[in-house]
C-alpha cells in the first residue's frame, strides 16, 4: 500500500479514490493480513462463489425435475 512507502494516509486515500470511511473499514478488516493470507482469503471467496452456484443449479434442477414429475409444465 501506499501508506507503507511512506506516503501520508490521506494522500494515499485521495489517490486510490476511496472515502477514508472504506480506508478505515478495510484496515480494520484486513489491516493484519499479509500478502499470503489475503491471496488465500481472495482463493477461498472465489471457491465459495463457485460451490454456491453450484448448489444453487443442482437446487433450480431438481425443482424443475419434480414439476415435470408431477406433470405441471
Amino acid at each position: 500500500m501506499l501508506c507503507g512507502q511512506g506516503m501520508p494516509r490521506i494522500d494515499a486515500i485521495r489517490q486510490v479514490q476511496i472515502t477514508e470511511q472504506t480506508f478505515c473499514g478495510w484496515r480494520k478488516q484486513f489491516g493484519g493480513m499479509g500478502t499470503d493470507q489475503l491471496k488465500e482469503l481472495k482463493r477461498f471467496q472465489k471457491e465459495n462463489y463457485r460451490l454456491r452456484r453450484a448448489v444453487s443449479d443442482v437446487t433450480l434442477d431438481k425443482l424443475i425435475l419434480s414439476e415435470a414429475e408431477r406433470g405441471n409444465f
